[in-house]
């Protein structure tokens, strides 16, 4: 897996002697990520942000694995907890939607401490491919349907051309664990549901309808441009 290309033609890299904060939930994805990010002859430096939800009793064993995966890197790593129901409420959003405002807020104030230049979340292609498909169903313009960008500010996605398969072989070649959220079962979640029950369908139809799909988003984001 080389992800320099996709990486270079983004401008995805901090500059020399800069700081590249990537988070990590412990999940494959985002263990994935990190290790390539740690490993990958660099010229900056890589650090680490984990956010507990509140929302899980098993939280603090997802934080204890992504201590020890850190250590094992030796990468710096801060944590933060965050009570995601409290902020629900008080936004009036749904659970999904306050995860997502406590996350980025969270590294984009991680970043500020440590001077960051760069945030790096785990999206694949997968993700990407169910974002067009929710937009598209929820109802959106060009922008929607050209799904999550590469780059947003300072956010940027070095697996977002990455296949879910292609994370799996990095993962047992390099004999990397994970842990599981166990919330990603939960079906009354749109986007749970769509991955478990809706692509599983497409996929039957054309084995390569998620690349499909971000090909034709890759098209859309550059008419939109």
């Amino acid at each position: 897996m080389d992800l320099l290309p996709w990486m270079e033609r983004w401008h995805m890299l901090p500059p020399e002697g800069g700081v590249l904060l990537c988070a990590v939930s412990g999940g494959r994805d985002s263990v994935c990520l990190l290790h390539y990010l740690a490993t990958m002859p660099r010229d900056f430096s890589v650090a680490a942000a984990h956010l507990d939800h509140g929302q899980r009793p098993t939280a603090g064993r997802d934080v204890a694995f992504v201590r020890q995966l850190c250590r094992e890197l030796d990468v710096p790593l801060t944590v933060e907890r965050a009570d995601v129901p409290a902020l629900a409420r008080q936004r009036g959003v749904g659970l999904e939607e306050a995860g997502r405002m406590a996350r980025y807020d969270f590294f984009r104030r991680t970043a500020d401490s440590l001077g960051a230049q760069r945030i790096a979340t785990a999206h694949h292609a997968a993700d990407q491919a169910e974002t067009v498909l929710l937009n598209l169903v929820r109802g959106t313009g060009m922008q929607g349907l050209a799904g999550i960008p590469p780059v947003r500010g300072r956010i940027v996605r070095p697996l977002l051309e990455t296949s879910r398969d292609d994370i799996e072989t990095y993962l047992k070649t390099h004999g990397l664990s994970h842990v599981e959220d166990e919330t990603n079962r939960d079906t009354s979640l749109g986007r749970n549901r769509l991955r478990r029950e809706v692509m599983p369908g497409l996929l039957s139809l054309h084995p390569g309808a998620a690349a499909s799909i971000c090909r034709t988003a890759e098209l859309l984001r550059r008419e939109d441009a």
